[in-house]
């Protein structure tokens, strides 16, 4: 299996690449290598085949499923005799840092938006529901930047909850990588999309916390859809000090950079600070916070080398 904390792989059926492939059958490729360019994350080498094998099957899977729903509230609705304000099909996407979630996230979305049943799909980080800066550093969590307790569940659960009431406007907030903080004065606006995919590494969690014996609720609660992408820990710690690098010459050699400090470091001085970063921070934060929830997905999307998948798993 791929990490020590092994997949009960009872719970899955298991597809390797070529025969996930051929559960594509005639859904049409939509995307371009132009388009495709714009949708890859740093250090990543997702290519039009990996598409073609891996996402365009998800894609006709969870437009099976999302189909069912909107058929079977219609069913419901007519049964009732009312209409019902439109609810969005909530689909998360969890796992580790650097392990490729946003843009196994941009991909569907791309791809979703182009079903004629719900061309209308958002896209949502919890970035945005990290506390702000100023707060993690009074609470000491600086150092726990990514770990549950980093995040405003309240209002992370609250903007989630109101999205899957139906309400037709419910903003959300935005994370600037730049400035390493939430941005103040912008929002994203949600207003009744037919599909929202929110991305993150904590979205499989469940609270266990309870006030006067009542288990309060968490945004694993409200997802339709859950999706996994897992790999195994030393390939996670190779592409983080990959993606370190490039961000050393890139996004941290602009002076507003909250990390532009990083930006002066040779080769073997950013080799080290990444390392020790994983080391302390993210690689803990997988084994205790994010790996555990892996098996309560519907699916997992497992990567070998070149962050290329070799093995789905469906759950049953």
């Amino acid at each position: 299996m791929t990490s020590e904390n092994q997949i009960h792989t009872a719970l899955y059926l298991a597809f390797q690449r070529t025969q996930w492939a051929e559960l594509r059958e005639s859904v049409p490729l939509t995307l371009n290598e132009p388009e495709l360019a714009d949708l890859r994350g740093i250090n990543e080498k997702l290519s039009l085949t990996e598409v073609t094998d891996i996402y365009l099957p998800l894609s006709r899977l969870l437009n099976l499923i999302v189909g069912a729903r909107q058929q079977r509230g219609l069913v419901l609705n007519e049964f009732l005799g009312r209409q019902p304000p439109k609810r969005p099909y909530i689909i998360s996407i969890a796992g580790s840092v650097a392990v490729g979630k946003s843009t196994t996230a941009r991909i569907l979305q791309a791809l979703l938006s182009q079903w004629a049943e719900h061309p209308r799909v958002d896209l949502v980080t919890t970035d945005g529901f990290l506390f702000p800066l100023a707060e993690l550093k009074q609470k000491g969590l600086l150092q726990r930047k990514g770990f549950p307790e980093s995040y405003d569940m309240k209002m992370l659960v609250e903007f989630i909850s109101n999205i899957k009431a139906g309400n037709p406007h419910v903003k959300a907030p935005l994370y600037s990588h730049v400035i390493y903080d939430r941005i103040t004065d912008n929002y994203q606006p949600i207003e009744q999309p037919d599909i929202l995919i929110i991305e993150g590494l904590n979205v499989l969690q469940t609270s266990q916390d309870t006030i006067a014996g009542i288990q309060q609720p968490f945004v694993s609660d409200f997802v339709d859809f859950s999706i996994y992408v897992d790999a195994q820990e030393p390939l996670l710690k190779s592409w983080y000090i990959d993606r370190f690098l490039q961000f050393r010459g890139g996004a941290f050699s602009d002076e507003n950079s909250y990390f532009h400090h990083y930006s002066k470091l040779d080769d073997a001085q950013a080799t080290m600070t990444a390392a020790n970063i994983w080391d302390t921070i993210n690689g803990p934060n997988l084994k205790l916070n994010i790996e555990p929830t892996r098996d309560r997905a519907h699916l997992i999307l497992q990567k070998g080398d070149d962050h290329l998948m070799n093995q789905v798993l469906l759950r049953k």
